[in-house]
């Protein structure tokens, strides 16, 4: 029994065990057809005939938020989970100065991680997806968020990774660029690829397609982020070993990842017309980011982090 505990408890301390899991059984009738087609559309985001043509990438939501054991979007246990998220809606966003609902929450990523357009609301697609991460937290209690739009698992370890990262990235070097492309070759590339275009099922970091497409998310994603980025690293990745990289080994792989070159972000650009949209439920109507600009919000000239001369 004590060797079962120590085992367990070690798998559970280096991620190998993927926590959380969907509830048993659909719902009955037309919601459960709802959850199922959420379901459907956070796998194949990319290619789903409701969401394909708001998708300006390769990527699909399971491509952050993770598969579980029971191989459903969003229910593994590291920063990404969405068990749990629904209860925290209507939930306060920083970002947008605004009460936020979960479509909200969804739909504004397809701008940023999927480097697209932001769905309309209460329209089939929006409405399904919703629906699914809610089911996800079928019965546990509802407390609104005050602070940050996510999950209770997520709040409080998103907030002080991203603070503890962002310590950290502000001092970073050249060397720490350098360091970061030998970790990302050793521990990233088999999954990735090393040039970052991902691999089979696995997904694209940067870059873009044979036909000038970019293939992953954009400067205003999360992901995009110095701290933001490493913190979800650090909790997901290696696949299956998450927390196994050190704090600098994070932040490092980080600092090469989002120093290539990708998308920049237009708020307006992920914006249908306003004729269309309806109502968008954000007081910030503009921002703009670029690899530079997110390199400067930590004090960093991105060409002096990779050694080059060009500006991108």
């Amino acid at each position: 029994m004590k060797v079962m505990k120590v085992t367990l408890l070690s798998a559970v301390a280096v991620g190998f065990l993927f926590g959380g899991s969907a509830p048993k059984a659909y719902p009955a009738g037309e919601v459960g057809r709802m959850v199922k087609l959420g379901e459907d559309i956070m796998a194949h985001t990319n290619t789903h005939p409701l969401t394909k043509d708001m998708v300006g990438n390769h990527l699909a939501c399971k491509s952050c938020h993770l598969n579980g054991s029971d191989g459903k979007a969003g229910t593994a246990d590291g920063i990404g989970t969405f068990i749990g998220t629904a209860t925290s809606f209507p939930a306060y966003s920083k970002r947008e100065k605004t009460v936020q609902t979960l479509q909200d929450r969804i739909n504004n990523c397809f701008m940023r991680s999927m480097n697209g357009k932001r769905p309309i609301i209460d329209t089939e697609a929006s409405v399904a997806m919703a629906a699914y991460v809610t089911w996800l937290s079928d019965g546990m209690p509802m407390h609104m968020d005050t602070k940050r739009p996510c999950s209770p698992k997520n709040s409080s370890r998103w907030a002080k990774n991203a603070k503890k990262f962002a310590g950290i990235q502000k001092k970073a070097t050249h060397a720490n660029y350098v360091n970061g492309k030998k970790l990302f070759e050793a521990k990233c590339a088999s999954c990735h690829g090393k040039n970052g275009a991902g691999m089979g099922t696995f997904p694209p970091l940067w870059g873009k397609d044979a036909k000038g497409g970019w293939l992953a998310y954009n400067t205003g994603a999360g992901m995009s982020k110095l701290n933001k980025g490493a913190a979800w690293v650090q909790s997901n990745m290696p696949l299956g070993q998450g927390g196994t990289l050190k704090d600098q080994e994070a932040a490092d792989i980080m600092l090469y990842v989002d120093a290539q070159p990708r998308a920049d972000f237009d708020l307006k650009k992920g914006l249908f017309p306003a004729a269309k949209m309806g109502y968008y439920n954000s007081k910030v109507l503009k921002e703009h980011h670029s690899v530079r600009s997110n390199f400067k919000a930590f004090g960093l000239d991105v060409s002096k982090i990779r050694g080059d001369k060009v500006i991108k």
